[in-house]
């Protein structure tokens, strides 16, 4: 499985088979050029949003047929399956920003989950819905979504081999939000990676959990 990381909370996964999901594509130029990162225009199989905000549902650039999932659900879609299933974008159940999706893909003998704008401590059902996920990618930046401290309960309460930070400030981002540093500091297993895109195999899963940062593609 290859993850490429768009910016923000956008990713590309491709699957051993040649299977493309796209999750969480923004509008480049959005909130008065506060999201700055380039257009998505990529062909794929899959379009995955979590909730409609033109941070992570701009469809439009995106290239060619694809089906598109943003309601809560269990898809299968050329051999990969996709859990979509609710919380809420604030720590009010959705009272100040409404709800989100976190969506659980299913590839290649690995486990996925993309958080969304997630905005909230896990309860114990949604940690049992996502429990033995080998990656998940996760916000950080606060503000909008859960914090640096709250997103570290997070990964504690997951424990995947493998956690992507994402949604945190970056030249392209000038939302008031916290940058990544915040997050990964005094973390053990943080490996910067200088690529917008990594391979992650079952079989090459680290053996402690790691905190990968990536470069943003556009």
């Amino acid at each position: 499985m290859k993850i490429k990381w768009f910016g923000h909370a956008a990713f590309k996964i491709t699957t051993d088979g040649g299977v493309t999901v796209i999750i969480d594509p923004y509008q480049s130029g959005a909130f008065g050029g506060a999201l700055l990162y380039g257009k998505i225009a990529e062909a794929t199989d899959i379009v995955l949003t979590s909730h409609d905000h033109d941070d992570h549902n701009y469809t439009k650039d995106i290239k060619g047929t694809y089906k598109h999932f943003n309601r809560e659900g269990i898809y299968k879609e050329n051999g990969i399956t996709i859990e979509a299933f609710p919380c809420y974008h604030d720590p009010s159940k959705g009272k100040e920003r409404g709800s989100n999706l976190i969506f659980v893909i299913e590839a290649d003998g690995l486990r996925l989950a993309h958080m969304g704008d997630l905005g909230h401590a896990l309860s114990q059902d949604i940690i049992k819905k996502i429990e033995k996920v080998d990656i998940v990618l996760l916000p950080v930046g606060g503000f909008y979504t859960i914090d640096a401290d709250e997103a570290g309960k997070v990964t504690q309460d997951i424990n995947a081999r493998i956690t992507i930070p994402m949604h945190y400030k970056t030249p392209k981002c000038d939302f008031p939000i916290a940058g990544v540093d915040t997050f990964t500091a005094g973390k053990k297993g943080v490996k910067m990676v200088d690529a917008s895109e990594i391979e992650v195999t079952k079989g090459g899963l680290p053996k402690e959990p790691e905190i990968i940062v990536m470069k943003y593609a556009l």
